[in-house]
């Protein structure tokens, strides 16, 4: 196995990346065989000419959410000048050869266009409804700062609402995590869990506050759902009910397609995810000064037999009139009154 073409322009630009294999952005059906020989992790000798940031008025901060580091390589993502990017790893991931191998070349790519992850934590890949202590949860918060002490911050859980998580019913278990995390990096900004816009978003928040004594600074939202049917009412009530936190949203896209089994409703198509990124910075984002920072997810589709496609790239490399939406957004600012419209047919 050898190192992706793509980053030869990393190792020009002075960085010293790891002999690994890059894996992709899901868990294969085994572990590979290939293991990680070094613990040194890439160190960017000196910085990569960018973009200028992407920062919309009232400093609200544009990211990417992808699994994928292909975004990293690509000449259209560097010219976003976008900054911020996020990975859900799982909470246990220090420990598979497989998983620090993915790390490795994620943060690679990161730390070489000086882009800062927001690294959330969520299930184990390799046992799903495992619930680690807050000891166990310390000990690997503990392994992945030694590895990467660059990255400073993080997400306590990925979308812990939600059933497909094993927190889903343990918010006091998710709080004592945000506790050790807290006490591990004094210095770390630590998101609270991050929330998936369903109908029990309200009560998981509340409860979490409530055994963890008080309201976390930052929060992080999955409006996946009220954004595709142009809606913000579950946004405006978890607004209300953390009153004084900042509220990033660090998983939001129009869906192009989606065959993963779900019977909840969500409209689709190419145009449909233009149209949903529009809303989202037209009146999404300015909701309430807030909303401080939208992590689009995601840059690029996977292959064709992936069951969920919110990319702003198609699997054959086109552009999809998402990023169009993107790149004037980023151009001009937030003008709900910009009057372009979402091209057609991407």
């Amino acid at each position: 196995m050898r190192i992706r073409a793509r980053w030869a322009a990393a190792l020009i630009a002075g960085i010293a990346l790891p002999a690994l294999p890059g894996l992709g952005s899901s868990a294969p059906s085994q572990t590979p065989t290939a293991t990680v020989t070094t613990p040194n992790v890439p160190v960017a000798v000196g910085p990569v000419p960018v973009a200028p940031a992407a920062l919309l008025p009232g400093r609200v901060h544009v990211g990417m959410a992808d699994q994928k580091p292909d975004m990293f390589s690509d000449d259209r993502f560097v010219s976003l000048g976008i900054t911020n990017a996020r990975l859900a790893i799982g909470w246990d991931a220090m420990g598979s050869s497989w998983q620090v191998q993915q790390l490795d070349e994620w943060l690679a790519g990161a730390r070489a266009l000086n882009v800062r992850p927001l690294i959330s934590f969520g299930h184990s890949r390799t046992q799903r409804r495992a619930v680690p202590t807050p000891d166990r949860m310390a000990s690997e918060f503990r392994k992945l700062r030694r590895r990467y002490p660059w990255v400073k911050t993080f997400a306590v859980w990925n979308e812990a609402n939600h059933c497909g998580e094993p927190v889903c019913h343990k918010p006091q278990r998710v709080a004592s995590y945000y506790r050790v995390m807290r006490a591990e990096c004094p210095s770390c900004t630590i998101l609270g869990p991050e929330i998936l816009d369903m109908p029990n978003a309200i009560a998981y928040v509340r409860a979490f506050r409530r055994h963890l004594g008080f309201t976390p600074k930052i929060w992080g939202v999955h409006n996946y759902v009220e954004a595709n049917r142009f809606k913000m009412t579950r946004l405006r009530a978890l607004l209300e009910a953390l009153p004084g936190a900042n509220v990033w949203l660090t998983e939001v896209g129009g869906l192009v397609r989606r065959d993963n089994g779900s019977t909840t409703r969500i409209p689709e198509g190419p145009r449909h995810a233009g149209e949903v990124t529009r809303f989202l910075f037209d009146r999404i984002v300015p909701l309430n000064p807030r909303v401080k920072a939208v992590y689009i997810y995601h840059w690029n589709a996977g292959p064709v037999e992936a069951t969920w496609d919110s990319g702003l790239i198609t699997p054959g490399g086109k552009e999809r009139s998402a990023l169009f939406v993107l790149r004037r957004v980023l151009r001009f600012g937030l003008r709900p009154d910009a009057g372009y419209r979402v091209p057609t047919g991407r």
